[in-house]
């Protein structure tokens, strides 16, 4: 979801289908008071087209590649992930599909594993399967063949649907999952789209957002303050079910201090970001 211009286009650029994750955990030793929820953010490169400088979840657009593999898949298949999301099987399944396969390369999380076993710690050959994904030489499908894995479809929660405003240059359709840490993983910083990357407690990343020290888009925010009202993974993945998932198409405005608002169809405004420097 990208930030609002000054000026709209004439005529509107189709949204490119996406998928992020909300990639949680639970914090084995808490400070004292605290909830041990934490989600995993990252501070997107400066120089990047979309969402440059900004706090995001993991993800992107989806990738031609991304086509389910019905016999690489365990859980809900693209249909009944077409029923939960609202939309056909075929854009279902390529959303889930990208949303596994983002995660792994953004963080080195892997939401597949051997059929009927739980996913695990990954093989010596993960890190040149991420390489080979990121650089395009290999697609998620082709990684589930040469690990003997399937898609862990039933991993992912559904939690939001957000189409970027037409005014904007660059439009996404964005299905937003939640998904659990697997054990015996671990989520990095290594990508080249992030120059920070670590588990935050959604109150303190709220906190460092109303004091001007992070940056972020209009889902996140609404996610976090979301995500706060629960205390471990397991409340927020059990808080998923009846998530309304009609696409939310906002409306940005921008007052005379420059400050930028988002609307929402209810007609609430949310402050997104401060002016922008000169």
């Amino acid at each position: 979801m990208s930030v609002a211009g000054d000026n709209t286009t004439e005529s509107a650029a189709q949204p490119k289908p996406a998928a992020t994750v909300l990639l949680l955990r639970d914090d084995p030793a808490p400070p004292p008071g605290r909830a041990p929820l934490q989600v995993f953010l990252q501070r997107r490169v400066k120089q990047m087209a979309f969402a440059g400088g900004m706090t995001v979840f993991p993800g992107g657009s989806v990738d031609p590649s991304d086509v389910p593999d019905a016999e690489r898949w365990a859980g809900p298949d693209p249909t009944e992930w077409a029923e939960l999301i609202g939309v056909t099987p075929e854009v279902a399944g390529q959303a889930v599909s990208a949303a596994v396969r983002e995660v792994f390369e953004e963080t080195g999380v892997l939401l597949a594993g051997p059929p009927g076993g739980e996913p695990g710690s990954l093989t010596a050959q993960a890190p040149l399967w991420r390489k080979q994904l990121t650089e395009h030489t290999l697609s998620l499908a082709q990684v589930l063949v040469d690990s003997g894995y399937v898609l862990r479809s039933d991993l992912l929660r559904t939690w939001a649907h957000w189409v970027t405003p037409p005014q904007e240059g660059r439009r996404y359709d964005t299905i937003f999952f939640v998904a659990g840490m697997p054990a015996g993983q671990e989520a990095d910083a290594h990508t080249t789209e992030a120059v920070e990357a670590t588990w935050w407690y959604p109150e303190e990343a709220l906190a460092a957002f109303d004091a001007g020290e992070m940056t972020l888009m209009p889902p996140t925010l609404l996610s976090l303050r979301d995500l706060s009202a629960f205390s471990t993974t397991a409340e927020a993945l059990a808080g998923c079910a009846g998530r309304d998932m009609t696409p939310v198409h906002p409306k940005f405005r921008k007052d005379d201090a420059g400050v930028r608002y988002v609307i929402l169809p209810d007609g609430s405004e949310h402050r997104f970001a401060p002016a922008r420097s000169a």
